[in-house]
């Protein structure tokens, strides 16, 4: 049942995890969690039922109990490597112990002279301060010694040269003025220019497009008109056709009632003349109404009758 996966597995040709090392899935920084406790004992459990499994089996079939023995010289060695390791762990924690013995001395080594360095880097800094403030004081002196002399000489410039410079102003300031007023009102004829400019598009695209819907406006009264007369000539050709239609029925009223007259006429004629004509064949005793002869005394009333 332990191995039911790895059968099924297998079965079914399901490929199974690379089995590695089972340290790897072990995090030495949390060996005390309740997974880990629970794999032990697991394994403990399952290490114990196998060992005693297969000594039952030995002792079954071959009649001693060698896996027994096995399992329990390989748990002895299991302890005898876990002693080493302990040792080992406990040589190393001494040897870590010294390394970090010897690291803290060099790290305090380290300290010291770079406290030396340091005092002696911000000594040399201080010098190099003073020097530039001693560098930057002789040439504000000579930046001043210079500016001193470079205005006097400007100054003396200034004086012999203020009479045409003046005049240089003035003419320049004419010239300047003149050129603003020309530019000015070569601006304000541009801008008038402009606006006269988009006045005249603002009308030509006014005029297109009352062009365009004046034209859209005639060509839709136009299809309106169209439509009104076809519609006007489907309406004339229809009261035609419903006054030819009232003509024709009229006409055929009329037919029809004096064929009714006709046939009434004929009638009555008919049964006049039919009434005429049994009246006659009564009065006369013509035809059916022909009497009947009799023997004897019949043929003398025949006669008594005739004689009335």
């Amino acid at each position: 049942m332990s191995e039911m996966m790895v059968l099924l597995g297998d079965k079914y040709g399901i490929e199974s995890k690379p089995t590695g090392d089972t340290l790897d899935d072990i995090d030495p920084k949390n060996l005390n969690c309740m997974k880990y406790k629970l794999n032990k004992l697991q394994a403990d459990r399952d290490f114990i039922l196998r060992v005693m499994t297969k000594t039952y089996q030995n002792l079954c079939i071959e009649r001693d109990f060698q896996y027994l023995t096995d399992s329990v010289n390989e748990i002895l060695r299991k302890y005898e490597h876990l002693y080493h390791l302990a040792e080992e762990e406990l040589k190393n924690k001494m040897q870590r112990r010294e390394a970090n013995k010897q690291l803290r001395q060099l790290r305090n080594h380290i300290k010291s002279v770079t406290y030396d360095s340091n005092s002696e880097i911000e000594s040399l800094r201080s010098q190099v301060e003073d020097m530039e403030l001693k560098a930057r004081t002789r040439e504000r002196y000579v930046e001043g010694w210079q500016r001193s002399r470079t205005e006097q000489n400007q100054q003396t410039l200034y004086d012999k040269e203020k009479g045409p410079t003046q005049t240089i102003l003035d003419l320049k300031r004419k010239a300047e003025l003149e050129q603003r007023v020309h530019a000015e009102i070569e601006l304000l004829t541009t801008i008038n220019i402009n606006e006269t400019l988009g006045k005249v598009e603002n009308w030509i695209a006014k005029y297109e497009t009352d062009m365009e819907s004046i034209d859209l406006r005639i060509q839709v009264m136009k299809n309106d008109y169209e439509s009104l007369q076809n519609k006007n000539q489907r309406l004339e050709e229809t009261i035609k056709e419903h006054a030819e239609s009232i003509n024709n029925w009229n006409t055929f009223k009329n037919e029809r009632e004096a064929a009714r007259k006709h046939c009434e006429k004929m009638h009555n004629s008919a049964v006049i003349i039919q009434a005429w004509w049994r009246g006659l064949l009564v009065r006369n005793q013509l035809g059916p109404y022909k009497p009947v002869k009799k023997k004897g005394g019949a043929s003398k009333s025949s006669e008594k009758s005739k004689k009335k």
